[in-house]
């Protein structure tokens, strides 16, 4: 396991710490996922440790930290965040310029994996975790070249009334595995199966499970991850 740097592209001026590991020499795909709210990269380690990849070959690992910034809803404390956020509630505002941001940076990171290691992005997944969810359904859905997949964790869709008119004609049908607790308390499972009948109407194939759990991770999801993930890597 290495921990890497990188600078984001120009419009952003950010750059984020990268945490990454790989199953095995001359890996052939790349998982790219995002931590929730205040966490930081090694959130998602042992997740991704968990998971058995092999019968689709050696994987990269990619954990990057979301960047610190003031987030509204704990009264402007600093903390790392893909993006601001304003209402838990059914207040509609979002923190549009915040998510652009972060988009860019998983642009980055997509071509990082592309440019650095060889890894072509139709063999990309990009997976996140509540606020994780939300940029790798905003960075995946508008990326220019086909990626393999979205793996979307305790999140939602974010700016879906741009979707129509931003979303890649490259990723039309694109996979997406979406799962939620269904006594989630931060992220509501309303909003999560709004999220889902959106992208269904889109026509993406939204694979979408849910369990008895709150705002965290099961067992039974990451053995259904794992499956899903088996499915479009092979």
């Amino acid at each position: 396991m290495r921990r890497a740097a990188l600078a984001c592209r120009p419009r952003t001026e950010m750059s984020v710490e990268i945490i990454e590991f790989q199953t095995g020499e001359a890996p052939a795909a790349s998982i790219i996922v995002l931590h929730g709210l205040g966490a930081d990269g090694n959130d998602f380690v042992p997740v991704c440790q968990a998971l058995d990849l092999s019968d689709a070959g050696p994987v990269r690992y990619v954990l990057p930290s979301a960047p610190v910034r003031p987030v509204t809803i704990n009264g402007g404390y600093r903390m790392r965040a893909w993006y601001d956020i304003l209402s838990l509630g059914t207040d509609p505002r979002e923190d549009e310029e915040g998510l652009r941001e972060s988009q860019d940076l998983v642009e980055s990171l997509i071509e990082r994996e592309s440019t650095e290691h060889g890894i072509d992005p139709s063999r990309i997944v990009l997976m996140g975790f509540s606020q994780g969810c939300a940029m790798a359904l905003m960075a995946g859905l508008r990326h220019e070249h086909r990626l393999a997949g979205i793996a979307g964790l305790s999140g939602y869709l974010p700016l879906a009334d741009t979707l129509p008119d931003e979303c890649s004609e490259e990723n039309a049908g694109l996979p997406i595995f979406l799962a939620h607790g269904t006594h989630d308390p931060i992220v509501a499972i309303d909003r999560a199966h709004a999220s889902r009948e959106i992208l269904r109407a889109l026509d993406y194939p939204v694979t979408w499970r849910e369990y008895p759990m709150e705002h965290e991770v099961c067992a039974e999801e990451v053995a259904d991850l794992n499956h899903w993930l088996l499915e479009v890597l092979r």
